[in-house]
């Protein structure tokens, strides 16, 4: 059999195993004793109003921060960009944590301080941490936007007579709109997904009420709450697919003169931002690590994140390979491919449940790190497929064409051309799930071995025992994991852009 016979169905069995998971849910929950118009419609209602609240509050940060740095003559720009955009690499759930620890009766800075200071939990005290750790998506996606505008319309506002922000409403904003409805989107998605961040902060959603029934042993309530919570998630990807950028003739970009106490006051904004979203949560983990020390927390719980992690970023390499191969050579390969980012979409608490129900059925997968493993290959074999995709794009079909033509067989043409070529996407798309993995919480709570502790589930865990200074290792761990996260992205996109000006 051809190769790329072999790699279309090898696709058609992971789009299989990645549907799977949604046709146990349907199975699950039939029967299920959930009192749809008092619990059902309360869940609902929390969830939607947190995912809107962060949906407007990511907006009323991201596009004015956008505009400014897009635009205005800020001292350090690049750095306002980079450090702004870092909170996207952050786990919201460690956020959510410090914030939790620092305020209220009692908390670090109440302590410090000597002020009573309001706790924050609850459906405001989520708004706030959300809203800190998604608005990211809304100011890339502007500024994206914004950069392929030519500025000539605006300027010849301002010759007309109108007002600078005028002008920014009426003739700049109407011109990114699906911009900024794709980054607002995205944080809809992230917020109706997110389970550490609601839970943490006592706020009943769909994720935080799937865990409580999965851990009462109510799987056939928590598969319908799967499902209600995976509509509303198709439905914002369906949105989001229908959405096409805006594209015109790029022409001279702009760059504001700001008065001085403006500038000041932008800068003071993104202080107080960056302070928030990082500079927080390093300073109370630093300040439990100095205080409590490393009390409770075993090495061995980041080596099982590491071992783990490891695991689920070779295997999705291999599975993505023959995907993205199938992918670049027809249709439905390309159909295929698409089915497997379903699996992105389905939020980590979901595919726990549907994922626990199946290794009850086959019991030499229950508590195993080989099912955690394939969770982890669902949720995040798109990071790895898409990798792989955007090299084999640039390849030089030239060469394989040759090859075949001097006599090469299909396997010596992959094994000797195709996938050395692929080789810079495997290894950042191995990377990414990696990192990815080493983050994911709610999936490796419902899945891991007894007794099988990671730095996410040992946060956990000392989160539920109130024990928080023990939570200073694996919070700080996690940070220094996304760090290295936003520091491929920025090397990456320093060597593309490298690329793009040779």
């Amino acid at each position: 059999m051809r190769p790329s016979r072999v790699n279309v169905w090898v696709s058609g069995l992971v789009a299989a195993v990645i549907l799977a998971p949604v046709a146990v849910l349907f199975m699950l929950s039939l029967g299920a004793d959930v009192d749809v118009i008092g619990q059902i419609a309360a869940i609902t209602v929390n969830s939607l109003a947190l995912a809107l609240l962060t949906v407007l509050g990511s907006v009323a940060i991201g596009v004015p921060l956008a505009l400014v740095t897009s635009y205005a003559d800020l001292p350090g720009r690049r750095f306002w960009v980079a450090t702004l955009s870092a909170p996207l690499a952050v786990p919201s759930y460690l956020g959510a944590f410090a914030f939790f620890a620092a305020f209220g009766p009692g908390g670090e800075l109440s302590v410090l301080s000597g002020l009573p200071l309001p706790p924050v939990k609850g459906l405001a005290g989520a708004t706030v941490v959300m809203t800190l750790y998604t608005f990211p998506f809304v100011l890339l996606s502007t500024r994206a936007a914004l950069a392929g505008l030519d500025v000539s319309v605006l300027e010849a506002a301002r010759t007309l007579g109108m007002p600078l922000p005028m002008a920014l409403w009426k003739v700049v904003l109407p011109r990114v709109r699906n911009g900024i409805a794709a980054g607002a989107l995205l944080v809809a998605l992230y917020t109706l997904s997110d389970f550490g961040t609601p839970a943490l902060l006592q706020l009943d959603t769909f994720t935080r009420v799937i865990f409580v029934e999965y851990n009462a042993f109510g799987l056939d309530r928590a598969a319908l709450l799967s499902l209600q919570l995976l509509g509303f998630v198709a439905l914002i990807l369906l949105l989001e697919s229908r959405l096409r950028a805006s594209r015109e003739r790029p022409g001279r970009t702009m760059t504001l003169k700001l008065p001085g106490a403006i500038k000041a006051l932008c800068l003071v904004a993104a202080s107080v931002i960056v302070l928030a979203a990082l500079v927080l949560p390093v300073a109370i983990f630093t300040l439990w690590l100095v205080r409590d020390g490393a009390v409770g927390f075993d090495p061995g719980y980041l080596l099982n994140s590491v071992y783990v992690s490891l695991l689920a970023a070779v295997a999705t390499v291999l599975v993505a390979l023959p995907v993205a191969f199938a992918a670049s050579a027809g249709r439905l390969g390309r159909l295929f491919e698409r089915i497997t980012y379903l699996g992105f979409g389905i939020p980590g608490i979901v595919l726990g449940t549907a994922l626990v129900y199946l290794g009850l059925q086959l019991s030499f997968l229950y508590q195993t790190v080989t099912l955690l493993v394939v969770a982890y290959v669902i949720r995040f074999l798109p990071l790895a497929v898409g990798a792989v995709r955007a090299t084999l794009a640039r390849r030089n079909n030239d060469l394989t064409g040759a090859a075949r033509s001097l006599g090469a067989s299909s396997f010596e043409v992959f094994r000797r051309i195709s996938l050395p070529l692929s080789l810079p996407g495997l290894v950042a798309g191995a990377a990414l799930v990696f990192l990815e993995a080493m983050r994911e919480l709610p999936a490796t709570l419902m899945l891991r071995p007894t007794g099988f502790e990671t730095i996410g589930t040992y946060l956990w865990r000392t989160y539920e025992a109130g024990y928080f200074g023990r939570g200073a290792i694996p919070g700080l761990l996690l940070m220094l994991v996304s760090a290295v996260a936003v520091m491929m992205m920025v090397l990456g996109e320093g060597r593309l852009s490298r690329r793009h000006s040779r």
